[in-house]
């Protein structure tokens, strides 16, 4: 009788002492945990605490919990304004642009890496792909407009020799997404092509073997072997991918932005950045840089559950 009727305080120490005998033996893997859990709780989740001040009228006389409670007020003003319809269409073209051109030539290149044999020269096509990624923002705009320029670029050399006009690319608005996306794909194609490469290394070789005694050629291998390997991956990227799509960085866009292109250039990210630091706005910028994430949530989420319907693969 009284072993089935063990008290839940005693189930409860006994638990606890389990876990206590767990952290005991494996202290050292959580002590090396202990760092990035640290980062995580003082720079992720820490600042979470001023997010208030997107619904307070916050100034820097004041505290955050002195400041006037003001409700949805700026959502209201942001949402309402002029720039709101601009904002979110260079936005989401901006970040729709380079998920569809952007995702899938990692892909080809890992699947055209994978297929070389030689190693030295597969090492030096991945040391060339790789290398782009490691320059900074502002090197790698300072080596666009040195490349465009209209009076010492190379692209406007070829041009006049060509017989056509010289053109100021950094000024045009027309020209403003394609110069950002595809400089971007070539800063980063080579570093994403990586994850692919590793999910390529699970195929077993005996299928490739296989596959060549059944006389399957190399493009037939590609595609019923290599392919449905790394789609799982594929899919995992694209969701993630999908929940920042409203967030593009400012710094790449800030450094390319001027007055002549900025009817494509001027995105939430450095709306953000001109109200909030340039301009003292604390609370509004708040205001829009959480309307952009919670955004950004609803798509992970509602991209999340398309995957999960029509694919055995999603993050949850």
């Amino acid at each position: 009788m009284n072993r089935n009727n063990t008290s839940p305080a005693r189930a409860l120490n006994s638990r606890q002492q389990r876990i206590l005998r767990q952290l005991k033996l494996d202290y050292q893997y959580y002590l090396l945990l202990l760092p990035a859990v640290a980062w995580y709780l003082i720079f992720a989740y820490g600042p979470l605490y001023g997010l208030q001040i997107a619904f307070k009228n916050f100034t820097g006389a004041r505290s955050i919990l002195d400041s006037p409670w003001v409700g949805l007020r700026h959502f209201k003003l942001f949402i309402g304004s002029y720039y709101f319809p601009v904002l979110i269409k260079n936005t989401l073209a901006i970040s729709l642009y380079a998920l569809f051109a952007g995702m899938p030539i990692p892909v080809i290149v890992a699947l055209m890496l994978n297929e070389v044999k030689q190693i030295r020269y597969k090492k030096i096509i991945q040391t060339v792909t790789y290398a782009p990624h490691f320059i900074s923002t502002v090197v790698l705009v300072g080596m666009i407009t040195i490349i465009l320029s209209p009076s010492t670029g190379i692209v406007n050399f070829v041009l006049k020799s060509l017989g056509a006009e010289s053109r100021y690319f950094m000024v045009e608005p027309q020209s403003f997404r394609h110069i950002y996306i595809w400089s971007g794909i070539w800063q980063n194609t080579g570093w994403s092509s990586i994850i692919y490469l590793a999910a390529l290394s699970a195929v077993n070789p005996e299928l490739h073997e296989s596959a060549v005694i059944d006389g399957a050629t190399r493009l037939q291998r590609i595609r019923y072997i290599n392919i449905p390997v790394i789609t799982p991956t594929f899919i995992i990227l694209l969701i993630l991918s999908a929940g920042q799509l409203m967030s593009v960085g400012y710094e790449k866009v800030l450094l390319m932005q001027n007055d002549l292109n900025k009817t494509t250039s001027n995105i939430i990210s450095t709306y953000v950045y001109e109200r909030g630091l340039l301009k003292a706005e604390y609370s509004f910028a708040s205001a829009v840089g959480l309307f952009n994430n919670v955004i950004n949530f609803i798509l992970l989420i509602f991209v999340n559950g398309i995957a999960r319907k029509f694919s055995d693969t999603s993050l949850f």
